[in-house]
């Protein structure tokens, strides 16, 4: 199935890799103009190019999401860019595991402000502009980390039931506004998050899970979240669920 996105202009946030990089991908193929965040350039260049060749006129936008200023430029540089924001994508985020008693509160900390306060950040910052219109889809990621809290991810699961929380009661605040909100919780993925995982003990055997099974692959992710955006103005999903079928929770 194709999906119709001609016109539409996208943010992408965490697109320097896995799951960003493979939406900003297809949602260019389905005809959207895309907007890239992250904070590797080299990366970004390599996509942009990509990008380029699907004519998604891409703009680079360099930026340490952990600075909620920065998660606010980049709303403003897209819609000086193209005029306007049609769907913003928060992807960007990190997965530190580790037991509670051994836990490095700055890097939780970092954890927090990135994966939750940072998407609230560019959230609030499209508002206007979508509200203005009476139109606009913003979809946050999650994971299934925010349904069920597993030992050794217990802040990680703080970060993903809290994005979960937002999107569901940003939902309902800007409905009325026919801005539309999906939470795509992806289960395990083949990614680079894992590379995060600081405590050695925990990577290794969420890596040993991983490598048993058929994970999810960034694609995957990324042609839900193209379905989700575009489906007919009367139509929001929000809420998918996704595991690799090998996963059992």
């Amino acid at each position: 199935m194709s999906y119709n996105l001609e016109g539409r202009i996208a943010l992408v946030t965490g697109a320097s890799s896995g799951i960003g990089e493979a939406t900003a991908l297809a949602l260019a193929e389905a005809g959207a103009k895309v907007a890239i965040a992250a904070r590797r350039r080299d990366r970004l260049e390599a996509l942009a190019a990509k990008l380029a060749q699907l004519g998604a006129g891409p703009l680079i936008l360099d930026a340490d999401l952990l600075d909620e200023h920065e998660a606010q430029r980049i709303v403003a540089e897209t819609e000086a860019r193209y005029g306007r924001l049609d769907i913003l994508i928060n992807n960007a985020g990190v997965m530190y595991l580790e037991p509670v008693a051994e836990a490095d509160l700055g890097r939780w900390r970092r954890m927090l402000e990135l994966n939750v306060l940072s998407l609230i950040a560019s959230t609030q910052a499209s508002l206007a502009g979508m509200r203005a219109r009476r139109d606009g889809h913003i979809v946050n990621i999650a994971s299934t980390a925010g349904r069920i809290a597993n030992p050794r991810a217990a802040a990680y699961a703080a970060t993903k039931f809290g994005v979960v929380g937002f999107s569901e009661g940003l939902r309902r605040e800007v409905y009325s506004d026919n801005i539309r909100v999906s939470v795509i919780e992806p289960g395990m993925v083949a990614t680079e998050l894992r590379d995060h995982i600081g405590h050695a003990e925990t990577r290794g055997a969420l890596n040993a899970l991983a490598e048993g099974m058929r994970q999810l692959q960034p694609v995957d992710i990324a042609e839900t979240i193209v379905f989700c955006v575009s489906r007919p103005a009367h139509v929001n999903i929000n809420e998918i669920l996704m595991r690799p079928t090998d996963q059992e929770r």
